[in-house]
């Protein structure tokens, strides 16, 4: 992990009505770390992807990129730039073959700069970016209608059409969410793969134990606010990250 700063979030906040969704949240995220997003149903967090990610509009605060200003940017400029995301409510194109679900991003301005318009055969290359996450090209997996796949494999077809765009960082919302226990042993070591490869990476996640496994640092989020940063054993230990866990299960 640098020490590099890679992304940095200044005093973002957005209300919706009268509830502040985000309250001058500020984080910065180093070249090469898994930073850790947890709190509360309802704590933000979510929110915090969209706010960095310029699916919603700030009121306030600003984000910067390799030291770029992309706080007004839309969402397509913001990928374009090295940042992809997964979304907690996957929407794959039903209708295609997983492997066909990559084809658009990997004809993205993007790719295209970074392969000098000679990517080859795009169908192979898609094959083989879901099998290193996954999908048994024996079993014809990769070949199967989206609509068709489990929940796993719509997990694991998410985080490729990311990893599709050649991204420098990637913020997951929720990868782990309703998977079995067999199907979070096999995603751990992807996920610390991504990062021996050199990716950033910014995770929500309600499952911690498999969390801080992977984290190098985690935030914690409650009401919208930032109310503690740190290693996870130490965050963990903090009387008001407790107290707004109170009646919530922290496996």
């Amino acid at each position: 992990m640098s020490e590099e700063v890679i992304l940095q979030v200044k005093e973002i906040s957005r209300a919706f009505g009268g509830i502040k969704a985000a309250n001058k949240v500020s984080l910065e995220l180093a070249r090469g770390e898994i930073l850790g997003i947890i709190g509360p149903n309802g704590s933000g967090k979510t929110t915090l992807i969209n706010l960095i990610t310029g699916f919603i509009k700030k009121d306030s605060g600003s984000v910067f990129f390799k030291n770029r200003n992309i706080t007004k940017l839309p969402p397509h400029r913001i990928a374009d730039l090295g940042i992809a995301r997964t979304f907690q409510v996957m929407r794959p194109y039903h209708s295609l073959p997983a492997y066909r679900n990559l084809i658009v991003p990997l004809y993205s301005p993007r790719v295209k700069r970074a392969s000098g318009g000679k990517l080859g055969d795009r169908d192979a290359v898609a094959i083989d970016l879901l099998e290193e996450i996954g999908f048994e090209r024996d079993a014809y997996v990769p070949y199967k209608l989206a609509s068709s796949l489990p929940l796993g494999y719509l997990k694991r077809l998410e985080l490729a059409r990311c990893l599709a765009l050649r991204p420098e960082v990637v913020l997951c919302d929720e990868v782990f969410s309703g998977l079995s226990m067999a199907e979070i042993a096999t995603m751990v070591p992807i996920v610390e793969k991504l990062q021996m490869n050199g990716i950033t990476i910014m995770m929500i996640e309600h499952r911690l134990r498999e969390l801080f496994q992977l984290a190098n640092r985690v935030i914690v989020m409650n009401f919208g606010e930032k109310i503690a940063e740190g290693i996870p054993e130490a965050v963990m230990a903090d009387k008001k990250v407790r107290e707004a866990y109170l009646g919530t299960e922290v496996t």
